[in-house]
């Protein structure tokens, strides 16, 4: 167990809902099997797909999926997607289940303090609406969410950053009936997870791949206030940089996008994630068009009933042509082959280049001649790749003609929609103002982006009435001196039944046939049902109009789509929790001592054993260790506490922990610390097992009171508020929770991406992963420069996982004086490269600042002379 979080937090299945009809005298309703318990092991994965709006939802109902995944009005961790509105639930997860589809509703960011009144009142809506499951990220979410209601299922999204078993366990303890897993983990270590969990998980297998760790990705925050864990992300991955090696740049030729992952693709790795027993398989793309949701859940479907029968991969080359024409910035295996940096990452482009289709020979008469590698036809979209040299731009547009060079006339269109010319030298001519031909030079690429003719095939999939049929089990019974009975079930498990209201005569002349009834039955044309089996029982020679047969199969349909329709009874508590939960909280802060008189510790965070002694000597009030050499560690210990009145000293443990390195826990806690500096579910679950004193770090993304009281009830000594939370929010943080419990870092350079991809082992190396990449990062100081000539310092920890930090540091100063008078003790400084004289004068500009002899509002003035890249207010200045 990790902590003792309330009872309500503990998993509960889903009671079995009894559907009362509302129809009491001539129908009788019962809900499917699978809607009234989520225990009942699935033979197959769930598909999931993603839905940004209701064109994206019908795709993905039409083409085959199982599941879809869907965001509200704020509070998902797309908040650019169109999403619904809560009105619209209701009809939303009616429309989902008439088709037998299970619908998830995405609140997955981060809450700050002022926002759970308000997302109870949504949660209330969301479990009344009959939403199958919620994605959360948020901690203290999940813990309101389960003491609203027991019922509504939990799902850990991706942005927990869910890594190893501990991970896992963590997650059911908050209440989760599923995980979603961290996009960074390989096949083998899903299935050491899988061995060591009973917990359903989920795998990413398509899409938009993150470079960093899904919510552990600060960089739109750092540049620009735009949290990627509330879901405004700014994808700075996708931009360019270049690596200045020991203050030399490095010539990657046309390699400028180095944060840029290729696509995930996974749809030939299907059988091997259903022999792992993985539960779902999801589609990544609430950005995406309705076509791309079409055409990648389509092949999907194809590729997991093939796998389960054990049929050879559906999946031709036209398949993989209409995925990657849906959206493709190349596709890959991403981490679930391993660690391969040389392949993550092209580096050339990083937009959408859909398929290959060739190479520039040159320009003949105003027209491009292509060596063709793929198709091409009038009509199609096309990009021009820019020159590594820089002398021709990057370019594109339709395609007018397609010809060879050696006809010089145009080919005609052939049948079917096939492509004018697919191999060998074409000719491609433009419209006058799409491009300038006398800007492309031989050897550029060009792309096939657009195929218009896909696009309208991939539309009539989800266009134009239902296609995707619900089969329909019948059963009749039509006995003389008896009223007329037609039950219905479904194959997703709806039952109904409509009856006459008078009993039907025996026929004086041609009675009844069960020929004529079967064809009158199987009339469904026009409704999402297709009649599968028909029982009959005909007896007495009754007369059975044609009209009374109509008007019951009519009835019975309606009825059917009724009980689709109905949410499942949840038991949902009556009174507001959100009171409840902070009276417990405040009760067990009136236990421990409030610590207000005391004076305020400043600890600093040091990267180097310079630094340690460096802060000891400048009197910092506790010592926090992160290096990338863990041998050093010792020593930086006994160096700490040197002399009388030493400070106490914690170990940082990596933010991530994966299958297989537990050990470092137990080497960390060998070294003489006073506890550990924890930053992911393992540490949370060796410490707390252990016994082991530990501080929880930022990555563990504490936003609101609720968060902050299980990570105490977890053993924390102090929780380190989240790095997303603005001035005006971290105060309302002091409000809700007891200041004592909190520890805020006021000064450092924010760490952006923390990424499993390794830039050092992709361009600076020969090799493709620590094993052979010769460690550069042992050797040379890396800085990334990006569009604006910022130059972030890169680092590699000991599990060779890299950090981007931001070029400028940032501080809380000015707020210095408000902090301490809400009541704050705990504020840390971070450094990273500073040199000791840095660390004992910022560390005495901010002591002088907290005893009053300095002006903590300007003092971020000053603090700009001890830094190169000079200071900025940082993250807590955003609102």
């Amino acid at each position: 167990m990790i902590g003792a979080p309330s009872p309500s937090a503990s998993p509960r299945d889903r009671p079995d809902p009894l559907l009362a009809s509302p129809l009491r005298i001539v129908a009788t309703i019962d809900a499917p099997a699978e809607a009234r318990s989520s225990r009942n092991p699935r033979v197959r994965p769930e598909l999931l797909a993603p839905a940004g709006d209701r064109a994206c939802l019908l795709a993905a109902i039409e083409n085959g999926a199982d599941a879809v995944y869907f965001g509200l009005r704020g509070h998902n961790a797309r908040a650019r997607a169109s999403n619904f509105e809560l009105d619209e639930l209701p009809e939303l997860m009616a429309t989902l289940h008439r088709r037998g589809v299970l619908g998830y509703v995405t609140l997955n960011t981060l809450v700050f303090p002022g926002e759970l009144e308000g997302l109870e009142e949504i949660v209330r809506r969301v479990a009344a609406a009959g939403v199958d499951a919620a994605i959360v990220q948020d901690i203290g979410l999940a813990r309101l969410i389960r003491a609203i209601t027991p019922d509504l299922q939990l799902h850990a999204s991706t942005q927990m950053s869910i890594t190893s078993a501990a991970g896992v366990r963590m997650a059911e303890e908050l209440g989760c009936s599923r995980v979603i897993l961290a996009r960074e983990l390989s096949l083998r270590e899903i299935a050491r997870i899988r061995a060591q969990t009973s917990l359903p998980v989920e795998v990413f297998v398509h899409g938009a791949l993150c470079v960093a760790y899904s919510g552990q990705c600060l960089t739109s925050e750092a540049l620009g206030g735009r949290s990627a864990n509330r879901g405004e992300c700014a994808q700075a991955c996708r931009m360019e940089y270049e690596i200045i090696r020991d203050g030399e740049r490095v010539d990657l030729r046309d390699i400028a996008y180095l944060l840029s992952p290729q696509d995930l693709a996974a749809f030939d790795l299907v059988p091997k994630l259903v022999e792992l027993g993985v539960s779902s398989l999801k589609i990544e793309g609430r950005l995406k068009a309705p076509e791309y949701v079409a055409g990648i859940t389509k092949n999907y479907r194809k590729a997991i009933d093939a796998a389960i029968e054990g049929r050879p991969s559906p999946i031709g080359e036209g398949d993989s042509y209409e995925m990657a024409m849906s959206f493709s910035r190349g596709f890959s295996h991403g981490f679930l082959d391993g660690n391969n940096h040389k392949a993550l990452v092209r580096g050339d482009y990083a937009k959408k280049r859909g398929v290959f289709l060739g190479r520039v020979a040159g320009v003949v008469g105003g027209r491009v001649l292509v060596d063709l590698a793929s198709p091409v036809k009038p009509g199609d979209g096309v990009v021009f790749d820019a020159s590594p040299d820089g002398e021709a731009p990057e370019q594109g547009g339709r395609v007018y003609e397609v010809d060879r060079p050696s006809r010089g006339r145009r080919l005609p269109q052939l049948p079917g929609g096939a492509e004018g010319l697919s191999t060998g030298p074409a000719l491609l001519g433009f419209g006058r103002r799409d491009l300038d031909p006398d800007r492309i030079v031989p050897g550029q690429r060009v792309w096939k982006t657009d195929d218009p003719e896909l696009t309208r095939r991939l539309r009539k999939s989800f266009e134009g009435g239902p296609k995707r049929l619900v089969d329909l089990d019948l059963s009749v019974r039509a006995v003389a001196g008896e009223p007329l009975r037609i039950e219905g079930t479904t194959a997703t498990g709806f039952h109904a039944a409509a009856e006459s209201e008078s009993p039907l005569e025996a026929a004086r002349s041609r009675p009844a046939e069960e020929a004529a009834i079967r064809e009158q039955l199987d009339r469904l044309g026009g409704t999402i049902y297709r009649l599968r089996n028909a029982k009959l029982t005909v007896e007495g020679g009754p007369m059975v109009p044609l009209s009374l047969l109509n008007e019951l199969r009519r009835r019975l349909v309606a009825r059917l789509e009724e009980a689709a329709a109905m949410a499942p009874p949840r038991a949902i508590a009556e009174a507001p929790v959100l009171p409840r939960l902070r009276d417990a909280l405040r009760a067990r802060a009136a236990s421990e001592p409030a610590g207000d008189d005391s004076p305020p510790v400043l600890s600093a965070l040091c990267r180097t054993v310079e630094q340690v002694e460096a802060a000891r000597d400048a009197g910092a009030g506790a010592i926090y260790l992160d290096f990338a050499d863990i041998k050093r560690f010792g020593e930086a210990v006994a160096l700490a506490r040197r002399g009388a009145g030493s400070p106490p000293v914690f170990i940082a443990t990596t933010r991530i922990e994966k299958p297989g390195e537990a050990n470092l826990f137990r080497y960390l806690a060998k070294q003489g610390a006073d506890g550990l500096l924890v930053r992911n579910a393992g540490g949370l679950a060796f410490c707390s097992r252990q016994r082991i004193p530990f501080v929880a770090d930022f990555s563990l993304n504490a936003s609101n009171d609720l968060s902050v009281e299980w990570f105490k009830a977890s053993g924390a000594l102090r929780v380190t508020a989240s790095y997303d939370l603005s001035a005006d929010q971290l105060f309302d943080l002091l409000k809700a929770a007891p200041p004592s419990w909190l520890e805020i870092v006021i000064h450092q350079q924010i760490p952006m991406f923390h990424m499993e991809h390794c830039v050092f082992c992709a361009f600076l190396s020969p090799g493709t992963d620590k094993t052979n990449c010769g460690r550069p990062c042992d050797r040379h100081e890396v800085l990334l420069r990006d569009r604006v000539g910022m130059e972030h310092p890169l680092t590699a920890d000991v599990g060779c996982r890299n950090t981007l930090f931001n070029a400028v540091p940032q501080t809380a100063a000015e707020y210095l004086p408000a902090l301490v008078r809400k009541g704050l003790r705990h504020l840390r400084v971070e450094f990273l490269h500073d040199r000791p004289e840095a660390v004992s004068r910022v560390l005495g500009l901010y002591a002088d600042a907290l005893a009053g002899r300095r002006d903590a509002r300007t003092l971020w003035k000053e603090l700009k002379a001890t830094s190169h890249y000079g200071v900025t207010r940082g993250q807590l200045a955003v609102i």
